[in-house]
């Protein structure tokens, strides 16, 4: 019998057990039926932070951001191509921390945009700064 791995929808936040070896198949939620892993990055809420961070068996990669941030607008294609890179071994989030502020205060983020990396409900790892997609995927990479 297979590992599984608990994988959370982007779409219904919704929390699926896929066998590890399926993972690479584009899977799909089994509530929603939206694939699990679709080369974007999940925008999420403070509603849905928690359930990603805590019932995901795969490490989760937060860009927190702000719409006014010019080095975290310069990023955004970046991280897009670092989420299509680092799938499905890693889930890649967004956190738009004007929206969310909540969350930019919860995690102490001074300065945007910020990248952290969450690990079985815990941050272990974090870089302030915008970088290159090669840049994301080495780092995050480096940290799992």
């Amino acid at each position: 019998m297979s590992e599984s791995k608990h994988i959370v929808c982007g779409h219904c936040n919704a929390v699926n057990r896929v066998p590890a070896i399926r993972l690479a198949e584009a899977p799909h939620c089994g509530s929603c039926h939206g694939l699990l892993f679709d080369g974007h990055p999940v925008a999420l809420t403070a509603a849905g932070f928690p359930t990603h961070v805590e019932r995901s068996d795969i490490p989760i990669v937060v860009d927190f951001w702000a719409p006014w941030c010019g080095p975290c607008k310069m990023m955004a294609p970046a991280f897009q191509q670092a989420t299509r890179d680092l799938e499905p071994e890693f889930r890649l989030v967004k956190v738009d921390t004007e929206q969310e502020s909540a969350l930019g205060a919860k995690f102490a983020i001074r300065s945007i945009p910020t990248l952290a990396i969450f690990s079985q409900g815990r941050e272990i790892a974090r870089q302030a700064g915008a970088m290159s997609a090669a840049d994301i995927v080495r780092w995050v990479r480096s940290h799992a």
